[in-house]
């Protein structure tokens, strides 16, 4: 049906279209994964990519970089998603950015601190699910020894029996976590973009 409507779009009158394109939207989203099908408990996979971006003011290339070592598990309820948690443990340290300057920058008492401070962490507090594979986690997250409140969108694109994967992206202020150095030039959100690989335990 919703083929026919598409081969037949160019012909059917301008009033028809917004008719065809939301049976498209539907089908596509009765298609995606659904969070509560997903039900467990799993591990995230060293397979994971963490990337972030501090852009640059009016423009330029910012800083661009990624954690390599990370651990944490994640559960998802199938009777109520609500119920769901995170845990997840990110080591600095392993940050990666395209020149070494730039890591030592980061790894250094301006940022991240890692001589005195190994790990950034975050602990989920509330799930609210808001499509069918699609959800918003907030929750604690502590870095250099500051703990606030962050969210992130979340969203379901693949999982079979053994492993699920996630995209998840959200920003976060860093001045709040004294790892302000840089602004004006450089702003003062990070902007997370994550693919988080989940293995079944």
């Amino acid at each position: 049906m919703i083929a026919r409507c598409l081969v037949s779009s160019r012909y059917a009158p301008k009033a028809t279209l917004p008719l065809a394109l939301l049976l498209m939207a539907s089908a596509a989203e009765a298609q995606a994964p659904a969070l509560a099908d997903a039900a467990g408990t799993y591990r995230i996979a060293s397979s994971s990519s963490i990337r972030f971006v501090v852009p640059q003011v009016g423009g330029g290339g910012g800083i661009a970089g990624e954690f390599s070592t990370f651990s944490g598990t994640f559960r998802i309820d199938g009777g109520d998603v609500r119920r769901s948690s995170v845990e997840f443990t990110l080591y600095p340290e392993s940050v990666r950015a395209r020149e070494r300057r730039i890591e030592n920058f980061l790894r250094s008492s301006a940022v991240f601190d890692t001589a005195n401070f190994q790990t950034v962490t975050f602990r989920s507090t509330r799930v609210a699910q808001t499509g069918r594979g699609t959800a918003t986690v907030e929750g604690a997250l502590t870095a250099r020894g500051k703990t606030r409140t962050e969210r992130f969108a979340v969203r379901l694109t693949d999982w079979d029996r053994r492993s699920i994967v996630f995209t998840i992206r959200g920003n976060i202020r860093r001045a709040p976590y004294g790892m302000d150095v840089g602004t004006p030039i450089y702003s003062n959100v990070v902007r997370f973009d994550m693919n988080i690989r989940g293995v079944r335990r």
